[in-house]
């Protein structure tokens, strides 16, 4: 099953579900995709359930509010300091060949020169799909924002005025909210587009925190339940009536170092992480880049990540912020 989140027109929020390729219809009853994973939560049973149980009522022409830009990010909490952008990085086949091209010397890697990025993407393949019971290796892991940094498919991405880059990355992101108990629930798995810059993070390893600062965009639908091993997509940037990058990725454990269960882990460890009600949009990583075939994006182009089986295209235009001056004040 496939659920989003869309705009009424009165300031309410209209939940939609339907089955991938079918047609949506509005869940009854239903204040939000958050509200009825908190319900499902508290009354432990399946999501699925819980919208069954609501019933399904008029027809959502999805593509029509596509078009009128009323898609709402699929997920949301009422209050955006309470929900979290986080992600992982070195985590897919072929993750390591694009990452570490980006920081390796022009040497051959002996094994006392290999680049951080190489070493952890080697950590992962030997123990990022631990067997059950055992505990796996940690993964890279960053902190992009919170629900202030959501953006809604068809919204720009805008890109701080100090950026030197702003690129897209094509992932799966797993979204969970956490329990009245402090048990964290996952709702299902999204597209992402991880948005990144690029060229900052090349610039030294440890501004890679710095580069993630930024926004993303999820979705537009969200799809319950356990994802495909194999997930194929494709990622592309238009730049008016041209395609200037296509090329596919490839997602799901079966092209994955680590296991999701292993990444999802080594988030949810941390207390911090497990606080009541809260909501988390966790990125999983990605191989492909168009930053690594060389591909600047302008102002103006379309970033559009598609994977059928997860519903609708997410589509997001690239916007430059205008420069601001900040200025610390003394009380």
């Amino acid at each position: 099953m496939l659920i989003s989140q869309i705009k009424d027109g009165k300031g309410g929020i209209i939940v939609a579900a339907r089955e991938v390729g079918g047609e949506a219809r509005a869940v009854n009853g239903a204040a939000s995709v958050h509200a009825l994973a908190m319900e499902a939560a508290k009354a432990g049973k399946s999501l699925v359930s819980v919208i069954e149980a609501h019933g399904l009522g008029d027809v959502v022409d999805l593509l029509k509010a596509r078009d009128e830009g009323r898609f709402l990010p699929p997920i949301t909490h009422g209050d955006p300091a309470h929900l979290h952008l986080t992600g992982t990085g070195l985590t897919h086949l072929g993750s390591a060949a694009t990452r570490d091209s980006m920081h390796k010397k022009a040497t051959e890697a002996a094994e006392e020169t290999l680049t951080d990025s190489m070493k952890m993407f080697r950590m992962g393949l030997e123990n990022g799909k631990p067997k059950p019971g055992e505990k796996g290796v940690q993964p890279e892991w960053f902190y992009k924002g919170n629900g202030t940094q959501a953006v809604a498919g068809e919204q720009p991405l805008v890109s701080p005025s100090f950026a030197l880059d702003g690129g897209e990355e094509p992932e799966m992101a797993g979204i969970y909210v956490i329990g009245e108990d402090g048990t964290p629930f996952r709702v299902g798995f999204a597209v992402s587009n991880e948005f990144s810059d690029h060229v900052t993070e090349r610039i030294n390893y440890l501004y890679l925190a710095h580069s993630k600062l930024r926004q993303a965009s999820f979705g537009p639908e969200i799809r319950i339940g356990v994802p495909p091993e194999d997930i194929r997509g494709t990622s592309r940037i238009r730049r008016g009536d041209k395609v200037i990058f296509e090329k596919p990725f490839l997602s799901g454990e079966a092209n994955m170092s680590h296991t999701f269960a292993n990444l999802e882990y080594h988030h949810f460890k941390y207390e911090l992480f497990r606080q009541p009600g809260e909501v988390h949009v966790h990125m999983f990583g990605t191989a492909t880049l168009s930053f690594a075939d060389g591909v600047k994006p302008e102002a103006g182009d379309v970033f559009e990540i598609e994977v059928p089986e997860f519903g609708l295209a997410l589509r997001n235009p690239l916007k430059i912020a205008a420069e601001q001056d900040i200025t610390v004040r003394i009380l």
